[in-house]
């Protein structure tokens, strides 16, 4: 029997306790908060996301992209779920002499959910205090860092540098500018790796440098705004498109044989 392929969230709840084992639904699955374990049940029935329920959970949470990804980015990154975890962080970057450290929100994008603080000591306060609220992601501050967004779509590739001179958030919702930039080799195959690992046949990675030039992940999504991009909207989405339904095909040819 032909598995069924779904396109569209509605058709998707719609028939939810009807899927088959080998049924294939296509584009980012919308969920409320709290949602995402209809991912792990989808997966786990033998139904086929695509893309894989992987990326978009990891698109959805940065918790689980460290948690996932943690290795390739700043070192001492780490996922935070209890004030158990962060009175851990609050020794481990005491004996590494770390300043300044930045809090990531679970699910806040376009640079709105990134924090500052003065010390790993003020995360405590705040998260004890409950004004911090669990579970987020911690890494140590990077002085002069920069910021390079990286659109991988097949065998499109493309990069910019965003550039904030007023504030340390470099997104261009947050006021900063786009320039364009060449990926070196290290780079661009820390980003396939990432792509890899976390399941993305496509996306948008957003990479730390160091001033030494040493590259680290910083944060990966299924999507993303193309300010700054050279790519229009229309041809994404194009792009978008022609990869999924290049993966559709690929089944195809599988079951076949």
């Amino acid at each position: 029997m032909e598995p069924r392929i779904i396109r569209d969230n509605t058709t998707l709840f719609a028939s939810y306790n009807e899927l088959q084992s080998g049924d294939i639904v296509v584009g980012r699955v919308r969920l409320k908060p709290g949602e995402e374990h209809l991912l792990f049940d989808l997966d786990s029935r033998g139904i086929i996301l695509i893309p894989s329920a992987s990326a978009q959970l990891c698109s959805r949470s940065k918790v689980y992209q460290t948690r996932l990804l943690g290795s390739f980015m700043v070192p001492g990154t780490r996922a935070v779920y209890d004030i158990h975890d962060v009175m851990e962080l609050v020794s481990a970057y005491g004996r590494q002499g770390v300043g300044r450290v930045v809090c990531k929100l679970d699910r806040a994008n376009a640079g709105l959910g990134i924090l500052l603080y003065s010390s790993i000591e003020d995360v405590y306060n705040q998260a004890i205090l409950g004004t911090l609220p669990f579970p987020f992601a911690v890494q140590p501050f990077v002085e002069k860092a920069r910021d390079v967004r990286v659109v991988l779509l097949g065998d499109y590739v493309e990069a910019y540098q965003r550039i904030n001179t007023d504030n340390f958030r470099n997104n261009l919702h947050c006021g900063g500018q786009g320039k364009s930039w060449q990926l070196s080799s290290e780079q661009l195959n820390l980003c396939w790796q990432v792509m890899e690992r976390a399941g993305f046949i496509y996306g948008h990675i957003d990479l730390l440098l160091r001033p030494d030039d040493k590259v680290f992940l910083n944060e990966i999504n299924l999507r993303g705004g193309l300010r700054g991009a050279k790519i229009g909207q229309q041809e994404y989405l194009e792009a978008v498109a022609s990869l999924h339904n290049q993966l559709l095909s690929e089944l195809h040819s599988n079951s076949v044989d």
